[in-house]
């Protein structure tokens, strides 16, 4: 079932996520529902948050990123493939040079900006067996994961950003969150 996206400007979104064990209430069925409302919205990562559960939970679909020209064959290839879900995370290492890349996010639509971060991260987490996984990233595959962790530890991509650049989309943000904006996927906004 598609879910409705958490809106900009609600609480849910600011609050960081608590742990869950593998008998969390219909949890196979939450994650299916997650898929299903992330792809909906051409999303490449979609955050418990985001649909309005503080959880630590989040999934990744890195194969939009597949297609760009620019990447070589091997990253390609493994944008492709590249599909998990990150139950209880914990970011272990983040190294390398930080770069800036433009990203957006379905909770905060029409608004792109570029962010900095480190280029390697080495990531712990439950698969959706709840078997232990330990992977090292590199690349876009980093950083998804780095925006959707920071999804359940309360943080926004907006949050990164310098004040002078919060106050020039100050306007567009409280527009989103009043519900001002126009998106092909259903979107949840903050009740007033």
């Amino acid at each position: 079932m598609v879910l409705p996206i958490i809106a900009y400007g609600d609480p849910v979104l600011k609050k960081v996520g608590t742990e869950i064990n593998k008998d969390y209430s219909n949890l196979n069925e939450l994650i299916v529902n997650m898929k299903e409302t992330m792809k909906n919205a051409r999303g490449v990562g979609l955050a418990a948050p985001q649909i309005g559960k503080a959880i630590r939970l989040f999934i990744v679909d890195t194969s939009p990123f597949s297609e760009d020209d620019q990447l070589d064959k091997k990253e390609q290839d493994f944008l492709k493939e590249y599909k998990r879900v990150f139950i209880n995370p914990t970011i272990t290492n983040e190294e390398g040079d930080e770069w800036a890349f433009s990203e957006g996010c379905l909770s905060i639509p029409n608004i792109n900006e570029d962010i900095f971060r480190n280029e390697r991260l080495t990531i712990e987490y439950f698969d959706e067996n709840f078997k232990k996984q330990t992977e090292n990233l590199s690349g876009l595959a980093a950083r998804v994961i780095q925006h959707e962790y920071d999804h359940i530890e309360g943080i926004l991509f907006t949050d990164k950003l310098s004040s002078l650049k919060k106050r020039l989309l100050k306007k567009k943000l409280t527009n989103i969150s009043k519900g001002k904006v126009d998106v092909e996927y259903r979107m949840k906004f903050p009740k007033k």
